[in-house]
């Protein structure tokens, strides 16, 4: 069989893998479909010779780890997350191929990459059978990773060379460090009253806007004078105000209490016990923040072959990029192991219209491929 028609066939197989992943709306509130894309996992995996597949859980939340028998280590270990985020739209959770992408939740966060993964280890265990490279699929990384790649290596005691995880930067953009992020609750108290009296009480939630506007102004001061581009990520820190809500249910009631989730992204020289301790005096006193999830800034420390490997496969030139979102890699990092962070071409991200480039996820596989080749001293 010809070169191009193993490729067009590897095209094929990526495509429709991903498609029927997209089918399966592995979201937070649908533990049954994580459980039942898991099981198509295995499905796709199980056949292949010589691989141990071994299944954990925490917290309701499902993790599957891949590995040659005897190898509790791999120097190289592929990871990604099978969960992605709600959404509202009844039948949102299929997908279209078109120009060359596939259209569909979770296409390129990240089940495109899994498909990628899956490919790489039936293919890499079928043509060198033992070869030390593992793979690691969670189910949590949206709401933070807690019970997934944390859980994996600060207490079943994962270990690898290595990992590679497709889920930043782009495919000749590899992340070299990510933000450190707080997820937090803000909680305003008042005082009830009736909605025609409101003299009478201390309206909660506009307590909550008066402090939420100044958390917005102050973080306001960090941002460029000059017009930014929205595909940058820009290195300084941000507050997305991401959900507010009340315990009100009566609209003639001024309500007592109110609170508000925020996302905060920082760089360095920032630090979680830093940003908290702005953020807290920014707030004033009368007021309640709750850190809901904590993650400092990231050094990734790819390994260079990776981008050797990229450019090979690409002929073009690799950037060395900083990232606003975050990842698993953090967990890595915190044992010393190195992380290579990239992946295909995607957009949309989070949108009922994410998308997934098709040839671009082939390149990918083939970078994947020539590093693994390279770092282990396989042949092609």
């Amino acid at each position: 069989m010809s070169a191009t028609n193993d490729l067009e066939n590897l095209k094929s197989r990526l495509t429709s893998l991903t498609r029927d992943m997209i089918l399966i709306a592995s979201t937070e509130s649908r533990p049954e479909e994580r459980t039942r894309c898991f099981e198509f996992l295995r499905h796709h995996l199980d056949a292949t010779e010589g691989l141990r597949l071994d299944s954990y859980e925490r917290n309701g939340h499902q993790s599957l780890v891949v590995r040659p028998h005897g190898c509790e280590s791999p120097d190289v270990l592929l990871c990604g997350h099978l969960d992605v985020i709600e959404h509202s739209e009844p039948d949102g959770y299929h997908s279209t191929v078109e120009d060359g992408r596939i259209y569909g939740p979770g296409s390129g966060d990240m089940k495109g990459q899994i498909a990628i993964m899956v490919e790489l280890m039936r293919t890499l265990h079928r043509h060198h059978p033992g070869v030390s490279v593992g793979l690691a699929v969670t189910s949590d990384e949206e709401r933070g990773g807690e019970d997934g790649v944390r859980f994996l290596v600060d207490e079943v005691g994962l270990r690898c060379g290595v990992a590679i995880i497709p889920d930043g930067g782009s495919l000749t953009d590899i992340t070299v460090e990510e933000k450190g992020v707080i997820h937090a609750r803000i909680t305003q108290t008042g005082r009830e009253a009736h909605g025609a009296r409101p003299w009478l009480g201390e309206n909660a939630i506009e307590r909550l806007m008066l402090r939420l506007t100044r958390l917005g102004n102050h973080f306001a001061t960090y941002w460029p004078s000059e017009p930014i581009s929205e595909q940058v990520n820009h290195w300084f820190p941000t507050c997305s105000i991401t959900m507010c809500e009340t315990e009100n249910t009566t609209v003639n009631r001024v309500p007592s209490r109110a609170s508000a989730v925020v996302d905060i992204r920082f760089p360095p020289p920032h630090d979680v016990a830093s940003m908290l301790a702005e953020v807290t005096e920014c707030l004033g006193s009368g007021c309640e923040i709750e850190p809901l999830m904590t993650a400092e800034p990231t050094h990734l420390a790819p390994d260079p072959l990776f981008s050797e490997a990229t450019q090979e496969v690409t002929g073009k030139g690799v950037s060395m990029v900083r990232a606003s979102g975050g990842s698993d890699g953090r967990f890595f990092r915190d044992h010393g192991i190195p992380v290579n962070l990239s992946r295909p071409l995607v957009g949309n991200l989070h949108a009922i219209d994410e998308w997934i480039d098709i040839d671009s996820m082939v390149t990918y596989f083939r970078i994947c491929k020539r590093y693994i080749i390279k770092r282990l001293n396989l042949e092609g």
